[in-house]
């Protein structure tokens, strides 16, 4: 009886173990996905302001008109990868924090 309790607790501990490291894993592909959709936001943000700037140059009739319109597309650009850069270092952090056990 002895030998069959040891080995379920071995048997236990090697799943643990699995669950474990998977998690592990798991935990460390999280920042290398952030980072790629923290880039997929950043560009998608860049080509839409691009557009948006292009249509608005398109209309635009006097050249101080479109000076302020690249300006607030460029404003706009900055503040869209300064929001999506804030945004993946809390992403990293917060799983570093589940890895190390802190959540």
């Amino acid at each position: 009886m002895n030998e069959n309790r040891i080995q379920q607790v071995l048997e236990v501990e090697r799943q643990a173990q699995e669950i474990h490291d998977k998690a592990v894993s798991d935990a460390q592909q999280l920042p290398v996905q952030a980072e790629r959709e923290a880039q997929a936001i950043i560009e998608k943000a860049r080509a839409e302001a691009q557009e948006e700037a292009r249509r608005l140059v398109s209309e635009a009739q006097a050249e101080d008109e479109v000076a302020r319109i690249l300006a607030q597309a460029e404003d706009k650009n900055r503040q869209v990868e300064t929001l999506a850069k804030s945004n993946f270092e809390r992403a990293v952090n917060y799983i570093l924090d589940r890895v190390v056990g802190k959540e």
